[in-house]
């Protein structure tokens, strides 16, 4: 397998190492013949559909059908006179300029939704663009080791290719597929693939698959990448999740036409073998429909707790508004009933029909201006608008925040928890103090004040007794830092060999990883990390580093 994977390789004299030779005509090829290392994203919403999203809110929608309501009955002049033998409303009529400027309300809460649904969906369109250029960028800086050419590079993850030697180390989340080629006290962490939480031993006798998407818990090794992006195992989970979410609208609309009767007998499988189904009884079609539905429907956003409160005070206002408009129709009504054909006794004729009707009319419209009057229409509004306001002020703070909502949550927090390695700090560790034979040293020492053995163990000691995939490299730009690359802990230990101005690639190069008898990798449980090796005359050596107590005791 290795063999037809990687082709063409050039072989280290100092790591003795198989890779790729880095051409770019080949790396081309194997990107065409075997694809990207690079996951498509999933389809952004389109602004149409978030203003969709936005109109699903209660408050906007008792707000919405009070405006229709409103503009409706605001166009509607009653004909003709009133007739004396009708009798007269008991309310006072509303005069024509006031009639006339009847359609102002509902207009108005018309338009203070539009803009709430407008200044929501923009907001999370904008959020949504911002953040998704920010997950671009940190996937394009998002680097591994990788052995080209005989040479350890740092390669982001979308340039690896099938073929490629990987070096993998503890804390190390896995961007491809891959077969183990060398590995010591290899533990992989596969809980995001089988959902075991317990750590899985890796070894080139016994499953040296390794996964994309799992972590490296501890020690270190080398793979051979075998599938990269929607190929790996990572990419077919995820691309199986997005075809299920696309085949839910698709299900609905041809659930009817999967039951036409020439082909009701009849399936295919995704292999395209014929199957047998037995056809069913009306009422189990019915049972088995029912459950497809509820399998298909997707889980609702959750609301916030300012949406959810919201959502309530809406709806109870509503019910409050319109039962007092609905008790506000009934006693104008029961008034003027009472009034005209109980107190002043008049007979209901026929030709006093319509402008009864029209009284009634009247009444309606009072009783719909009272559950219009009774929404808060600005409470969405300024609501949106104070959200969106915080999200401006926290942008200028350098906070990033993807909806409305979050900021509600922001203000709730008692206290933040963040993370300090690399957020708050540079993510690099140096050697600051040194206790050496006794003396306690409180800058770096020069190398002269050690004799040559002590310094000859120090740097041994180090070089060896660190994973191999740890370096100090050149800065990329001139005058800045050392790059350090693997483990920070023990990049800062390689960091105070070169302080001593001595090289522990050299030390590296006599004592090759493959040289190496035994590696016990650091561990939570273990504290230490100690290499032990052959020395020329017989016997062994063992280096050891760790947490001081754990030393000392040993």
């Amino acid at each position: 397998i290795i063999k037809s994977l990687v082709p063409s390789f050039t072989l280290s004299k100092s790591q003795r190492v198989l890779s790729l030779s880095g051409n770019p005509a080949d790396l081309e090829k194997r990107r065409q013949v075997f694809g990207h290392n690079v996951i498509p994203p999933k389809k952004p919403k389109t602004f149409l559909e978030l203003v969709w999203e936005a109109l699903q809110d209660v408050t906007l929608i008792i707000l919405e059908i009070a405006a229709i309501i409103s503009l409706v009955l605001s166009f509607y002049r009653p004909a003709g006179e009133e007739n004396e033998l009708c009798g007269q409303v008991a309310t006072t009529p509303e005069d024509e300029n006031e009639a006339q400027a009847g359609w102002i309300e509902g207009a108005a809460i018309l338009f203070s939704v539009i803009i709430v649904v407008l200044v929501t969906a923009f907001n999370d369109w904008s959020k949504e663009k911002q953040f998704r250029g920010l997950q671009c960028r940190i996937e394009q800086e998002q680097k591994f080791s990788i052995i080209r050419n005989g040479q350890l590079i740092q390669l982001p993850v979308a340039e690896i290719v099938v073929g490629d030697i990987a070096q993998v180390k503890y804390g190390d989340l896995l961007p491809a597929d891959g077969i183990l080629i060398q590995g010591n006290d290899l533990k992989i962490d596969e809980s995001s693939l089988t959902g075991e939480s317990d750590h899985v031993k890796k070894s080139l006798d016994k499953d040296p698959m390794l996964l994309s998407g799992t972590h490296v818990m501890e020690g270190s090794g080398r793979m051979v990448v075998t599938a990269v992006g929607v190929n790996s195992q990572t990419g077919i989970i995820l691309t199986l999740l997005g075809v299920n979410e696309d085949d839910e609208g698709e299900k609905k609309k041809k659930g009817k036409k999967q039951g036409v009767p020439e082909n009701r007998n009849k399936a295919k499988t995704q292999d395209g073998v014929a199957l047998e189904i037995q056809p069913l009884n009306s009422q189990e079609g019915i049972d088995n429909e029912e459950k497809d539905k509820k399998a298909v429907k997707v889980p609702k956003k959750e609301k916030s707790v300012l949406q959810g409160k919201l959502t309530r005070l809406a709806v109870q206002i509503g019910k409050a508004g319109l039962l007092m408009s609905a008790l506000t129709v009934f006693i104008l009504i029961l008034y003027f009933v009472i009034d005209n054909f109980v107190i002043n006794r008049r007979p209901w004729l026929p030709e006093c029909t319509p402008i009864y009707i029209q009284y009634f009319v009247k009444f309606f419209i009072i009783g719909v201006t009272v559950l219009v009057v009774a929404v808060p229409e600005g409470l969405p509004l300024a609501v949106t608008i104070s959200l969106a306001y915080s999200v401006k002020k926290m942008m200028k703070d350098n906070n990033l925040v993807r909806h409305l909502d979050a900021c509600e949550t922001m203000g709730n927090a008692t206290a933040i928890c963040s993370d300090k390695t690399g957020t708050l700090t540079m993510n690099r560790m140096t050697v600051v103090q040194a206790y050496i034979g006794g003396i306690h040293y409180r800058q770096i020492p020069s190398p002269d004040v050690f004799l040559p053995k002590v310094l000859d163990l120090i740097v041994n000691g180090i070089s060896i007794n660190s994973a191999y995939t740890s370096k100090i490299l050149p800065p990329e730009k001139e005058g800045g830092l050392p790059r350090q690359v693997g483990n920070k802990t023990e990049c800062a230990l390689l960091g105070f060999v070169t302080d001593l101005k001595q090289d522990y690639q050299a030390v590296r190069n006599e004592v090759p990883e493959e040289k190496l008898y035994k590696v016990y990798t650091f561990n939570s449980v273990r504290k230490s990390m100690s290499t032990v090796i052959r020395n020329p005359n017989g016997g062994f050596r063992m280096y050891s580093k760790g947490a001081s107590e754990i030393i000392l005791r040993k």
